[in-house]
């Protein structure tokens, strides 16, 4: 097979039966299933949700997108070998461990095809939940420049690049752009304190004051969980982002669950044990093929200047980046994967005709 049938870039063109759009993603395509669909899986498979619960057919791809732009390789390469398989497994690994633990459910209900979850409609909680355990990134920059606050928390003087901090800070941010909150810009992606979330819980999304304390204690104990069992790969877990939603139970009670992916290069800063203690800064994340591009352009201040997007589009879309490059990252990505699930991730030769066969034969799907 060549390397380029081997990657799944195009993910919103399934054969897939349903009555609305397909929704896009970065990275990730979403197929909304028709109500008579839903309610034959849930009964079929015995999902434990109630029967009139929307379900989706959520399908990761292989692209690569930094600062805001998908990237590809020479030779067609329109994506990174093993990376939409990787990052699946290691999310199933870590939801699979908080379930073990005790943690909230996931909006997952069952995974066809390793490039595949089938999930449940969830009602999202408009915060980017992110955690940092160590000093780096636009944190370290700004703290470099005479910052001190970050999201209502002050931190001390004194601190170092890259040093782990005295505690686990939250510095959530807005999911999307959401308007009339006091005080809360309205833009994407804009840091927010605690304060901000407890004066305007509900249009955040929260549906009582209460569950502030409970995504926050789920998501140190996400990260608890995680970093515990890298520890144990001689791996840092650095800082990383969750997402959060409410679904309705069985019983018709409304409970919060972990959304999106958890713990994945894509969503978190990963460093090498052993490098670290030497003093190096060795990524097993996103985060070292953004280092790449930014070495790779004579200019980076494309990259990192928001009013320079059509010339980052322009780019991204012009300029292949060479082979050794995304099999770099490829080779992190299945890395990470391997060492947390414990199997090697396996390449198909045609991912989407996979997919569309398992979902035509085992789940009735397909037309």
């Amino acid at each position: 097979m060549s390397l380029a049938d081997s990657v799944l870039a195009v993910n919103n063109d399934l054969p897939i039966r349903t009555d609305k759009p397909v929704h896009s993603g970065k990275v990730r395509s979403v197929y909304w299933l028709t109500d008579a669909d839903s309610r034959r899986l849930i009964e079929q498979k015995g999902y434990e949700v109630p029967a009139d619960t929307p379900l989706a057919i959520m399908v990761i791809s292989d692209r690569i997108s930094a600062f805001d732009c998908i990237f590809h390789g020479e030779d067609n390469l329109q994506g990174i070998p093993g990376k939409g398989a990787a990052l699946n497994a290691i999310s199933n690994h870590w939801f699979t461990l908080f379930a073990e633990n005790g943690l909230a459910d996931s909006h997952i209900l069952d995974i066809p095809h390793p490039f595949v979850w089938i999930v449940q409609k969830a009602r999202p909680i408009k915060v980017e939940a992110i955690c940092r355990q160590y000093i780096t990134g636009s944190m370290w920059r700004a703290y470099e420049k005479g910052e001190r606050e970050f999201c209502g928390i002050t931190l001390p003087e004194g601190l170092t690049k890259d040093q782990k901090l005295p505690e686990l800070l939250i510095t959530p941010s807005t999911k999307g752009i959401l308007t009339g909150i006091p005080g809360v810009p309205a833009q994407d992606d804009v840091n927010i304190s605690r304060a901000d979330i407890e004066a305007n819980f509900a249009a955040f999304g929260f549906e009582q004051p209460s569950d502030i304390d409970l995504y926050e204690q789920l998501l140190k104990q996400g990260f608890g969980v995680i970093s515990a069992a890298l520890a144990k790969l001689d791996q840092v877990f650095v800082d990383t982002k969750f997402e959060f939603g409410y679904v309705t139970d069985r019983n018709g009670q409304s409970k919060l669950i972990y959304m999106d992916e958890v713990g994945t290069p894509d969503s978190s800063r990963i460093w090498d044990g052993a490098a670290y203690r030497d003093g190096n800064i060795v990524e097993n994340s996103k985060e070292g093929f953004r280092q790449f591009l930014l070495n790779h352009f004579d200019d980076a201040d494309i990259l990192l200047n928001k009013n320079r997007m059509p010339e980052r589009e322009a780019l991204a879309r012009d300029n292949a980046l060479p082979l050794n490059a995304m099999m770099n990252v490829s080779n992190t990505y299945t890395g990470v994967a391997e060492k947390v699930a414990g199997h090697k991730i396996e390449l198909s030769a045609n991912p989407k005709a996979d997919i569309i066969a398992i979902l035509k034969r085992d789940y009735d799907l397909v037309d």
